[in-house]
């Protein structure tokens, strides 16, 4: 198993009971997420080391965010509590033709704000096998933008490799007018893992994919991605092909610098409980599947699984192991288990 520190913002998700829209009824559930988080929480499930390293408010919020961390397993000492406020988000789940909508209230949160030199990264990182990290925490502004490239060189320096998700927020850059295209790509370039399509690689290298399957426009994003970025030795991504809200059908694609593309066939997910945190689940099941060594084919399967069970699990975290994918992957995997 390997050591994988994940950087990003703990948020506070508060979500419109059942169905409903918000405040369709006076009353919020809470739950902690993140897609870093996300990630992690998955990780540590699988059997994996995790450390978080963020910024969170020194009050009861806070705390409870932390706490529900360490409760999955996450070593929380690179956690910052000070004063400031905790990052929001609201949701709204969709249903049948009515889709989900989140709204963000992160703006000045004490993540947001933190400086980039308030984390140690040699000592952070000391360890690690790897550093995940997403695109949502650039996107935030200036400071994290300069954390997050700050925590990849100095990865990149130390050996230890870089896993980041391209996560494109476009309302969350709107904000402070950030130049994504420019940040982005200095991310992705100390990357060694890659999870963005070719959407993602259109916004970053402005490249124009007109194939007419969504497989060849991947590959060929790929290649311009492997081409623009000399450490990249991996990218990976799901082809979702919605029905309607409640049920999509996803496949998954992992192409190698080296070993060319392999794909997971499409599955069928619906009726959907909770698709927020699909893609950080797909993620660390593909991380999971590239630390333990396995052939591309069997990575690539098991990440789709691992985003597939996410879709039944109510809020951000995927709560299944190692067995339940495999379960998924494997024969009988509908039959009840006595």
């Amino acid at each position: 198993m390997a050591r994988v520190v994940c950087f990003g913002e703990l948020l506070l998700r508060l979500s419109a009971p059942g169905r409903e829209k918000l405040l369709q009824s006076p009353q919020l559930d809470a739950r902690i997420g993140g897609a870093e988080a996300n990630v992690g929480v998955s990780l540590a499930h699988f059997g994996h080391q995790v450390a978080a390293v963020s910024t969170v408010a020194d009050n009861a919020l806070g705390e409870a965010a932390a706490g529900e961390l360490r409760r999955h397993g996450l070593d929380t000492a690179g956690v910052r509590k000070v004063a400031g406020r905790m990052g929001l988000y609201f949701l709204a789940p969709g249903a049948i033709h009515r889709p989900a909508e989140v709204l963000y209230d992160r703006a000045g949160s004490a993540f947001a704000l933190a400086p980039a030199d308030a984390y140690d990264w040699p000592a952070l990182l000391q360890g690690a096998d790897w550093l995940h990290l997403s695109g949502v925490t650039p996107a935030l502004g200036a400071n994290t933008a300069a954390t997050a490239l700050a925590a990849a060189r100095a990865a990149r320096q130390l050996g230890v490799k870089v896993s980041f998700d391209g996560n494109f927020r476009p309302k969350l850059w709107e904000v402070w007018q950030g130049d994504a295209r420019a940040i982005l790509s200095e991310l992705m370039a100390e990357a060694d893992l890659l999870f963005a399509d070719y959407r993602d690689m259109g916004v970053v290298l402005g490249g124009q994919y007109p194939q007419a399957e969504p497989l060849a426009r991947i590959e060929a994003a790929a290649a311009d991605a492997f081409a623009a970025f000399p450490h990249l030795r991996w990218i990976a991504c799901t082809i979702r092909e919605p029905r309607n809200v409640d049920a999509h059908a996803l496949s998954g694609v992992l192409v190698g610098r080296d070993s060319g593309t392999a794909l997971a066939p499409q599955e069928e997910v619906g009726p959907i409980v909770d698709r927020i945190g699909g893609g950080d689940a797909f993620a660390a099941g593909v991380l999971h599947g590239l630390i333990h060594g396995w052939a591309p084919e069997r990575t690539i399967r098991f990440g789709l699984a691992a985003g597939c069970l996410k879709h039944s699990i109510p809020g951000d975290f995927n709560l299944v192991s190692e067995a339940d994918v495999e379960a998924l992957v494997g024969e009988g995997r509908y039959d009840v288990k006595r």
